[in-house]
């Protein structure tokens, strides 16, 4: 075994600043060295090590501070970047393209695995692009004549932010804009207000956006529509550049109110809400965002994948309850029935073989005191489902050649009165078939038990959803994607930042809600309250 010489190790020094580590769960006697703990996006990390336990498949990887990195030397998500090392001493070099701008953690791990071989450092990633808003017109949630208003815009510059302040240029006298991007005051009369605010930062460079917020009469609802959306991020939307700014912008622009994530990665769902100024509440790989207060939150853990979440969203005075899943992923129905050929039987038993089927089961029987309470509140189910509809399955669609398959995880909620809005929207799924799945994925790359398939196309379906109970009612649905998404493998530059399609659904709710056709909460999780209102 080749032992780093003090004189080597010294010299490695030089080139290689140690910077503070994250809390040591064993005590590995490596040591990692940036070159510098402070980058530019798009820059090289180049880190220097020493270790004593030399192989081929030791590595080390790039996390998000906060994020799903092996802090407790377990896998809890895929790192960001990654490189294999060798030898006990040595230099690696990570990309850093399409990163955000942030905190980041790398660790040294041993033999393709979690172990620690020295203590994660940190790294900064700081940007050198134009101040700018990530989107330059949007609209923050409703406000009510005679009642206290605020919201906060204050994560929606990106670039070179250091000094950052924001001031209003434009506006009606009761908007005040403080220098931390809140936005507050009382409204004395009804109608759209628009806003025009400047953010400025320490070198005197300057961006405007156009803001917008709808009063509403004192006493009145505060909202008579809902958009409620449905969004796999894909890893957090790591596999895009500039991921989240895009994905804030995707939020702006579809002006939604309610979120439910998957795929979060553990730290999206914050960010993504700290960025907005909303608020969230998230579990392992899922999570709901919302402009409005969330009052209540509880964790129902129901599978294997992910837990199924619950939250209660006060709109003026209306609630509505939201949940959020994220389903198991494999063996993957379409690919038994358009590969495999299997039986409806063999399907449906390889459904409950993903536990998919039990799973849905159980978020249903956890639903049912939301679901008989929803004539007074609606209640909604969002999800990545994994599986496709039988509704989309049937003797008009021969999908595959199919008549009909009974998907359990669309039977078992619409069998206790839950509605597929989507399908509420769009009745017939010859003339809107709704594909979720994929906007990328156009060719099937192999695995699943199905290799020899690799190259065929990929299955298109509907496999995300926006469920609805209660006093709600259907105004429209879409599928929703930013741009033009290039296919995998051309796909980092995409404006869009998943392999899933978006659904999202506008609901009118309130007294106008009568639909087409509340039980105690704990505190379980993380619960991102940042205001007792939010934009």
């Amino acid at each position: 075994m080749r032992i780093l010489s003090t004189l080597a190790m010294a010299m490695l020094a030089v080139l290689f600043t140690a910077v503070p580590s994250a809390a040591v769960p064993a005590s590995p006697s490596g040591e990692l060295l940036l070159e510098s703990p402070v980058i530019g996006t798009g820059q090289p990390i180049k880190v220097g090590y020493q270790i004593s336990d030399p192989d081929p498949t030791n590595w080390i990887g790039l996390y998000k501070v906060g994020g799903n990195g092996p802090v407790d030397e377990k896998y809890v998500g895929p790192s960001l970047a990654w490189v294999t090392i060798d030898g006990v001493t040595g230099t690696a070099t990570l990309p850093s393209a399409g990163l955000d701008p942030g905190r980041y953690l790398l660790f040294a791990l041993a033999k393709d695995g979690y172990e620690w071989l020295a203590p994660p450092v940190e790294l900064q990633v700081t940007s050198d692009e134009p101040l700018r808003f990530v989107t330059d017109g949007f609209t923050l949630r409703n406000a009510r004549v005679g009642e206290g208003y605020e919201a906060k815009i204050g994560g929606l510059v990106r670039g070179r932010v250091d000094g950052l302040t924001f001031a209003k240029l434009t506006g009606p006298g009761w908007v005040n804009v403080a220098a931390d991007g809140t936005i507050a005051g009382t409204p004395p009369t009804t109608g759209a207000t628009p806003i025009r605010v400047e953010a400025r930062n320490a070198g005197g460079e300057t961006v405007v956006a156009n803001v917008g917020i709808d009063v509403w009469p004192g006493g009145a609802d505060l909202a008579s529509e809902l958009n409620v959306m449905s969004f796999n991020l894909w890893h957090g939307g790591s596999h895009v550049a500039g991921g989240r700014e895009k994905q804030l912008a995707f939020l702006l622009d579809s002006d939604v109110d309610i979120v439910g994530m998957q795929e979060t990665d553990e730290v999206s769902v914050r960010e993504l809400a700290e960025g907005l100024g909303w608020e969230y509440y998230e579990v392992a790989d899922v999570g709901v965002i919302s402009r409005y207060p969330i009052v209540e939150a509880r964790d129902h853990g129901t599978g294997p994948i992910s837990p199924a979440i619950e939250i209660k969203v006060r709109i003026g005075d209306q609630d509505v309850v939201v949940w959020n899943a994220h389903l198991g992923a494999a063996p993957y129905g379409p690919y038994e029935a358009c590969f495999g050929g299997l039986s409806v039987d063999a399907i449906l038993a390889k459904e409950a073989q993903s536990g998919r089927t039990g799973q849905i089961e159980s978020i249903v029987a956890e639903m049912r005191a939301d679901i008989a309470a929803a004539q007074d509140i609606p209640v909604f189910l969002t999800g990545d489902f994994n599986a496709p509809s039988h509704l989309d399955w049937n003797a008009n669609t021969q999908r595959c050649g199919y008549t009909n398959v009974p998907w359990p995880t669309s039977v078992v909620p619409m069998a206790a009165g839950l509605q597929d809005s989507y399908r509420v929207a769009h009745p017939d799924p010859v003339a809107d078939p709704g594909v979720t799945w994929s906007p990328i994925y156009k060719t099937f790359a192999g695995g699943y038990g199905y290799d020899k398939n690799a190259g065929q196309a990929e299955p298109q379906d509907r496999i995300d959803f926006v469920y609805f109970g209660g006093a709600a009612k259907v105004v429209d649905s879409a599928v929703m994607v930013a741009g033009d998404p290039a296919l995998m493998p051309g796909h980092l530059n995409n404006e869009w930042t998943s392999d899933h399609a978006a659904v999202m659904t506008t609901f009118r709710i309130g007294e106008d809600g009568a639909g087409n056709g509340s039980g105690p909460f704990g505190s379980i999780g993380s619960l991102g309250l940042g205001s007792s209102s939010a934009n």
